[in-house]
Parts: structure tokens; sequence; C-alpha cells
């Protein structure tokens, strides 16, 4: 099993302690340094205030952030879970993650889903509606800019990803829509859990435990065997257990889940430890050091 956790930088109230480059250098580098697998950072780049004000919350730049995690590092990947390729222009965020990879020497992995807050697509001008759609039109010409090919008016992107072909695109989702995505044009599936409560919020599947998780994996395996895909895909996931919203760390009832997981076919586990301050989340870094990742 292997594991990518979060940086807490989606509390930008919270001031230097966590949100400055010394902060996300040094977290990042005590991940690394644990023997954790990846990194990664959220994305919400306009919320509305009420969603925030009730429990959302705002973010920094993924691609900036895991720039300062990036140079504070030398092997730990960089993961966005994820970026909403949806609501930016495809050429740019090709730019950018292309320039992330390249100046991390390949360590990028590209999460990304079709997004779900209404609110902020409308704020951005983004027909929330067309989401899905908008989401496969920026990954194809994403790819196409990152194999090198001219657009349609002869532009081309530098520079080209260190990665090759491209960086790993994971695709975030529970629904038949988001295993198709990730069969017919990904590397990775990412789905999480939810209640019925949550997948209506999110506009995705329940999953509420390990064995949908299980009926999931097999609806995978199922459409990559009829598109007659043999390539493996990763799945990484959020444990039942430990899910995002709570970090209190359990280390015998992850290990425990880790390894029926496995079972399903599980290969990333995606964690979020407690973050009360700086101090605390490298504590905590330490004990799942010792605790988690020694014992896998």
């Amino acid at each position: 099993m292997r594991w990518t956790i979060a940086l807490p930088t989606d509390d930008v109230t919270r001031g230097a302690d966590l949100i400055s480059a010394a902060a996300i250098g040094e977290m990042a580098a005590a991940l690394e340094a644990a023997g954790v697998d990846a990194c990664h950072v959220t994305d919400h780049p306009y919320p509305p205030g009420d969603w925030v004000s009730s429990g959302g919350h705002h973010a920094l730049d993924p691609l900036v952030a895991l720039s300062f995690a990036a140079a504070a590092t030398r092997r730990i990947r960089l993961h966005t879970n994820i970026f909403v390729a949806a609501y930016r222009n495809p050429v740019l965020a090709a730019h950018g993650l292309a320039t992330l990879d390249t100046l991390s020497g390949g360590r990028l992995i590209v999460g990304t889903a079709a997004g779900y807050l209404r609110p902020e697509f409308d704020a951005l001008g983004i027909d929330y509606r067309r989401r899905g759609e908008l989401l496969d039109s920026a990954v194809a010409t994403m790819k196409q800019a990152w194999a090198g090919e001219p657009g349609p008016h002869g532009n081309v992107v530098r520079p080209l990803p260190v990665s090759r072909p491209h960086p790993p695109i994971w695709f975030g989702g529970n629904s038949t829509t988001s295993i198709r995505r990730a069969v017919r044009s990904g590397q990775g599936w990412v789905p999480f859990p939810a209640s019925r409560a949550l997948a209506r919020a999110t506009h995705t599947a329940e999953l509420a435990d390990l064995g949908d998780l299980g009926c999931a994996v097999a609806a995978l395996r199922a459409v990559a065997a009829e598109a007659g895909r043999t390539e493996p895909i990763d799945i990484c996931c959020t444990p039942f257990s430990h899910p995002h919203h709570r970090a209190h760390l359990q280390p015998e009832r992850l290990l425990d889940e880790a390894g029926r997981m496995a079972e399903l076919g599980v290969t990333w586990l995606s964690i979020r430890l407690a973050a009360p301050s700086r101090a605390e989340f490298l504590e905590n870094v330490e004990r799942f050091a010792a605790e988690v990742v020694r014992r896998c």
C-alpha cells in the first residue's frame, strides 16, 4: 500500500504557522522523511462565503503550493487532490502542470474531477451543467499539449513534462461515468467514502462501506475488460475509518482496513492528519511513520 497525505493548505486563515513557504516546505520534507509516497492539496479558488462559513474551505492555489513542497523535497510525489480542470483554460492548465512536473523532476500526479460546487462554477462564468464535457475536453487538450502537438492556431506548449507521455492522471468520483473516464483516459481512479447525504451534495454515487467499494472495483474491472484495457489502473481511496473531515489517527484500525482494501485492489490510501498547529502536524507525521508506514 502507498500513502498520499494531505498538506493542510485549506485553512488560509491560519497564518504563517501553516500557510507559509517555510511551513509547506517543512511539512512536505517531514512527510518525505517519514517514507510517505505523496503529499496532496485540494482546490477551491473562489468558493461561496456561505459554503465556507458552514464548513467549507478556501485553499492555496494547488500548483503554487506544490511547487513549494517540491523545492523542499527530492523524492515524494506531488498530488493534486483534486485539480478542477473544468473551470480552467486547459492550455494554461497544461502549461502550469507541465512546469511543476518539470521543476520537480517528474513527480506530479494529476488528480482531477468534474467538480461539484455549483456556485463556484457560476461565479467563474462556467456552465456547471457542462462540467463533465469540459473535463473530458480539458484532459484531451492537455494531453495534446503535453505531447508537443500544435494547437488549432499552430501554437505549442513548452516545457513538455518530464513524465512521459505525461504525468499520471487520476479521475475522482464514485459514479459509473468517473469509472469509465478513468478506464478511457486515466492511470488512476479516486473514489471516496460518501454517505447518502454527501453523495447527494457532491453529485456522485453513494459509497458507504467496504462492500460498496468492492462492488465499485468490480465495476471498474468489468469496464476495463469491456474496453480491452490491460494497463493497470491505480485506485486511491480514503479509508472509511479515517475520512478526510475527521483526522484522528487510529493506527490499528487503519492498518486493518488498509489490508482489507488492498485485497479489493486499492493501491493508494489518502489520509489527513490533524494539524491544529505546525508542531502538532509534524508530531503526527512522526507517529504515522512509526505506527503505520513502518508496519506495512
